[in-house]
């Protein structure tokens, strides 16, 4: 079996600035694998895994174009904790596949995996660094109110619904402030990119 890559996980809140720290990676050529992506391309029509969906919740989880209607979904799984847990095993084995395939196939020093809800999910065995962009939840707050255009309680339900700051920060090899500029972010995204480097070529 090939050796896979060394591989940083890069996690951490709802509006916490994942996609920007992600892309300042980018930026810097290392290939990123996000599995927020990944989640939406193993339900497209066709794929193994909506039809395990349809099989198991039905055809009227689909829009009349024969997509997952997301928001149907959300709403047949909330509140009820064996449909979450049934559509999570569809899902996530596909997306593991999935993103083990991007991984292998992308190749480079070392990789990011971009997985939002890693600490939820509780298994880190699958990379070598934790990576976490870390923001204060008054300030995940604000940014949800101004992004999404909700009110604070809706904002505040959406934290809750997540792992708590402190949890986060228990996981976390490394963490990424998120509270001032984007070349802020800059800098301590290229620092860590030097680590990365290292830590890799020693392995």
């Amino acid at each position: 079996m090939t050796e896979r890559p060394f591989r940083v996980a890069l996690t951490g809140g709802i509006a916490s600035g994942k996609s920007t720290v992600a892309n300042l990676f980018a930026a810097l050529g290392v290939p990123v694998i996000d599995t927020d992506v990944i989640a939406r391309e193993v339900v497209e029509p066709g794929r193994p895994a909506l039809a395990q969906v349809i099989a198991t919740f039905g055809a009227d989880v689909l829009d009349a174009d024969g997509h997952l209607d997301r928001r149907r979904m959300r709403e047949r799984i909330f509140g009820d904790p064996g449909a979450k847990r049934r559509l999570e095993s569809i899902l996530h084995p596909a997306i593991r596949t999935e993103m083990e395939r991007q991984s292998q196939a992308a190749q480079g020093p070392y990789q990011v995996l971009v997985i939002p809800l890693l600490t939820e999910g509780g298994s880190r065995d699958h990379v070598d660094r934790v990576l976490l962009v870390d923001v204060p939840e008054e300030l995940q707050v604000q940014r949800l109110m101004w992004r999404d255009g909700v009110s604070h309680d809706q904002a505040q339900a959406s934290l809750n619904a997540q792992a708590n700051r402190a949890q986060r920060l228990a996981m976390a090899d490394d963490v990424i402030r998120n509270t001032g500029r984007v070349d802020d972010l800059r800098e301590q995204v290229a620092a860590l990119h030097e680590k990365y480097l290292e830590s890799a070529a020693a392995r």
